[in-house]
């Protein structure tokens, strides 16, 4: 967790030295989440789950074709498990700041872009649903230290990959790695993390 907080803080210093004015955008898209939980050397999936994402971005240049874009995001993460009739599904809201090098291949459209960084994320809000049958119940998460909590902070890779039109218009694609463990059953054995894959549009001013 230090160091991917130093890093963002590096690429912080970074873009403020080499680059004093960036260009700035918007993307907002459709998330597809699962949960990764592993213990020992058993590693399972849940499936996943669709959610939301949107934010803003600034993007500073530091070579020919390559920038460092900082991001603020709010997104959507959690997972779907279905088992013998019953179904669960977590859905958690994280505020997110990823830090990408994004590497610019001139095209005659625009630009196809390809990028990778950490991000931090600190979670915000979230619901558990259960259906079985025609029953059905739902219970807020909530973020913090005990046992029934998530832990507020998630922390990982991301990269990212898309186009970029002349007029400024972005289609992209997004994945995050997470590489903390999020869960508060208090095991050393036991470890969950996130999974996202992303798909936006956005527009750069």
């Amino acid at each position: 967790m230090k160091k991917i907080l130093l890093s963002i803080c590096c690429a912080f210093v970074a873009t403020a030295t080499f680059a004093q004015v960036p260009s700035f955008g918007i993307r907002g898209g459709v998330n597809f989440a699962s949960l990764s939980a592993s213990n020992g050397n058993i590693s399972i999936s849940t499936g996943s789950t669709t959610t939301f994402a949107a934010g803003l971005f600034a993007d500073f240049k530091v070579g020919t074709n390559t920038t460092i874009q900082p991001a603020l995001n709010y997104t959507g993460k959690g997972g779907n498990i279905a088992d013998d009739g019953t179904k669960v599904d977590i859905k958690t809201y994280y505020l997110q700041v990823p830090v990408n090098v994004v590497y610019h291949v001139p095209a005659g459209f625009g630009h196809v872009y390809l990028g990778a960084g950490p991000y931090v994320a600190f979670g915000l809000n979230g619901k558990v649903k259960g259906t079985d049958g025609n029953n059905t119940a739902s219970q807020d998460i909530t973020f913090g230290s005990g046992p029934e909590d998530f832990k507020r902070v998630d922390a990982g890779l991301n990269g990212i990959a898309g186009l970029e039109f002349n007029s400024g218009f972005l289609l992209g694609i997004n994945y995050d790695l997470g590489l903390t463990d999020i869960g508060n059953d208090g095991s050393s054995e036991v470890s969950t993390k996130n999974r996202v894959f992303g798909i936006s549009i956005g527009f750069k001013f």
